[in-house]
C-alpha cells in the first residue's frame, strides 16, 4: 500500500508468515495534514461512524507491552463489550495446537508501508460490563475468558496479575466501514482521538492470506489515483495510546 520497500529477506520472512496467518490485515496511516483531503476523497462521512471506547491493561512502566503481551477491552456503540489478549510478534509454527483450537483464537499479519507484524489473539464478549467494571476498581480478571485468563497466564511475566494492571485509557475512537464504488472491497476508516488533541487516521482492509499480494496492490492504486499519500511515516495506534498513559501514570503525584 505504499512506495516504501522491503528487503528482499523481509519479504521472505513475510511471505512465510502470511501463508501460516488466518488472515491479513493490510493498514495505512494518512499523515496528519492529509486528514481532511483523505476524508473528502474517499467520500468518508463521519457521520456514519461507530463510536468505541479503547481501553487498555498493563503496568505503568508497560512491562506487558515489553514482552509482546497487549490486554484489551473495547465499549462499541450498538454492541456489546468485548475484550482481547493478544501475543506479538509470534512465529504460527511455533503456537501450541490447543490454542488453535480454542475458541476466539486467530492468527494475523498486519501489514504496513515498510513494515509487518505477527500477531496471536484471544478475543472474546467480556465477561462483564467493561464500564462498571473499570469505574467501580472491580477485578479485571472478571472481563476475561477463562481460555484468555490461560493464555495471558502463559505469556505475562510471573508475579503480573490480572487483577493487578493499571488501567491505561480509555480512547475515544471512530469507526467507519465502507465500500468504494470503484474498488468493491471494504475499507475501515479508524480515527483514534487522543487526550492531548493529537489523533490517528487509519485506513485497512482485511483479507485471506492467499490474496493479500493482490489485495495490497488494488488498493495502493486506489488510494494513489485518489491523491492520498502512501508515503507518510506509519504510527501505531496501540502503542501511542500505551506510551501517552504510562507516562500519565507515571507523572501522577504519588
Amino acid at each position: 500500500m505504499s512506495s516504501n520497500r522491503l528487503s528482499d529477506e523481509e519479504l521472505g520472512a513475510l511471505l512465510r508468515l502470511v501463508e501460516q496467518a488466518d488472515s491479513v490485515e493490510l493498514k495505512l496511516t494518512v499523515p496528519h495534514s492529509d486528514h481532511r483531503t483523505a476524508a473528502g476523497a474517499l467520500g468518508i462521512d463521519p457521520l456514519d461512524a461507530q463510536i468505541r471506547q479503547v481501553y487498555f491493561f498493563d503496568t505503568p512502566e508497560l512491562s506487558l507491552a515489553k514482552a509482546g503481551v497487549v490486554v484489551r477491552a473495547r465499549r462499541v456503540q450498538g454492541k456489546g463489550d468485548d475484550s482481547v489478549v493478544k501475543l506479538r510478534p509470534v512465529v504460527p509454527h511455533e503456537l501450541p495446537k490447543k490454542l488453535w483450537d480454542a475458541s476466539g483464537f486467530g492468527v494475523e499479519v498486519d501489514a504496513m508501508p515498510g513494515g509487518y507484524v505477527c500477531s496471536a489473539s484471544m478475543k472474546s464478549a467480556a465477561q462483564g460490563d467493561v464500564r462498571q467494571t473499570v469505574s467501580e476498581a472491580g477485578p479485571l480478571s472478571s472481563l476475561f475468558s477463562e481460555d484468555q485468563r490461560a493464555f495471558y497466564a502463559e505469556h505475562a511475566a510471573p508475579g503480573i496479575e490480572l487483577d493487578d494492571l493499571s488501567l491505561l485509557g480509555p480512547i475515544l475512537v471512530l469507526k467507519l466501514k465502507f465500500t468504494p464504488e470503484d474498488l468493491r472491497r471494504r475499507l475501515v476508516a479508524e480515527l483514534w482521538l487522543y487526550p492531548d488533541n493529537s489523533r490517528i487516521l487509519e485506513l485497512s482492509t482485511k483479507c485471506a492470506p492467499a490474496e493479500a499480494f493482490q489485495v495490497a496492490t488494488e488498493v495502493r492504486v486506489f488510494l494513489m489515483d485518489r491523491g492520498v499519500d502512501l508515503s507518510g511515516e506509519q504510527e501505531t495506534k496501540t502503542q501511542k495510546a500505551l506510551e501517552f498513559f504510562s507516562q500519565q501514570l507515571q507523572q501522577a503525584p504519588a
